[in-house]
């Protein structure tokens, strides 16, 4: 009875969903003993880690799609960039109203993606090599469009006062529900809830799960393999497209830099997860898990006011524990 219980524990340790919650519910216990003089305990800590850190899970939620493929995608962090600038030279610059000018650039950034995933499946292409130049690509495209510079919300009157040129930035960067949570939260639930309806409910996600697990397998099957792959990172692209419209408005201004690093960041949170980084295993709610963790991580350290370098190295940490978990599961 007792070997049998004991097996089952084991069982459910093994998990990779007992695992993440596991790893989230450590670095919440960490928070609640080192509180910062119970500053984690207030409601607003936990609604400014998840404004914080959204911009970041809408960027996983794209890459837990590709990784389950097997694939990578170095660029998204650049494509938020690129988007950012795009957004607010078509709302700011040429005056186009906010809906369509949300709808170019969330087709652009799809594009972006789906050309990664196109040169990917058509040319037998590693991803790393084809994300790593569209990585370049974009952020060289970025500071052309821009000439180098940020374009602020703001228009200069003959007084020399500042104005706002477009108050939809505003709206996109407030609180609701009383002040209780960020609109950028409420954009990453609903980006989780799409990539959920793909992976969990749609004959897309069946075949991302295929080609992660066995591409050549999951070909002699019937599988498109090259459509589903254009799917998967023109998601990826997509989804980097709403990040950095997000990101635009909590910076209003349209940054060429911005996105920099960020690619590393969404890795670390699908890695930490415990989605597989070899393919064909993950999901989404994995990825909210490590969001959350990463996210509350941050914080604690923040509060507590430890140096950028001690976070850095932390989460590197923390990144080769989640993968050598990963590795004792085979």
């Amino acid at each position: 009875m007792i070997n049998r219980k004991t097996h089952t524990i084991r069982a459910l340790l093994a998990l990779p969903f007992t695992r993440a919650l596991m790893a989230l519910l450590i670095i919440v216990s960490l928070g609640m003993v080192f509180n910062a003089d119970g500053a984690f305990f207030d409601w607003g800590t936990h609604r400014d880690m998840l404004r914080q850190v959204s911009v970041y899970g809408i960027l996983a939620c794209g890459m837990t799609l590709v990784i389950i493929t097997g694939g990578i995608d170095l660029a998204v962090g650049s494509v938020l960039g690129l988007m950012a600038v795009t957004f607010s030279i078509l709302s700011i610059r040429l005056g186009v109203p906010p809906a369509a000018a949300i709808l170019l650039t969330l087709l652009l950034g799809a594009l972006c993606g789906a050309v990664s995933g196109a040169l990917v499946a058509r040319f037998r292409m590693q991803p790393f090599i084809v994300t790593l130049a569209m990585m370049v690509f974009a952020r060289g495209l970025a500071k052309f469009l821009s000439e180098g510079k940020k374009i602020p919300n703001y228009v200069v009157g003959p007084d020399g006062s500042y104005t706002e040129a477009v108050p939809f930035f505003r709206h996109l960067d407030t609180r609701i529900l009383g002040g209780n949570l960020a609109v950028v939260t409420v954009i990453f639930f609903l980006c989780v809830f799409l990539s959920w309806l793909v992976l969990a409910r749609l004959r897309p996600g069946r075949y991302i799960y295929a080609i992660g697990g066995n591409e050549e397998a999951a070909r002699l099957s019937g599988v498109p393999v090259g459509w589903v792959k254009v799917l998967a990172y023109g998601m990826s692209g997509f989804f980097a497209a709403v990040a950095g419209i997000c990101q635009a408005a909590q910076e209003t201004q349209g940054d060429p830099e911005a996105g920099a690093t960020y690619e590393l960041t969404a890795i670390a949170i699908v890695v930490i997860g415990g989605t597989n980084l070899m393919g064909g295993r993950g999901s989404i709610l994995l990825t909210l898990l490590g969001t959350l963790t990463i996210g509350y991580l941050e914080k604690i350290l923040s509060i507590n006011a430890v140096s950028e370098a001690g976070r850095l190295m932390l989460t590197g940490g923390i990144i080769i524990a989640a993968v050598l978990l990963q590795r004792s599961r085979k």
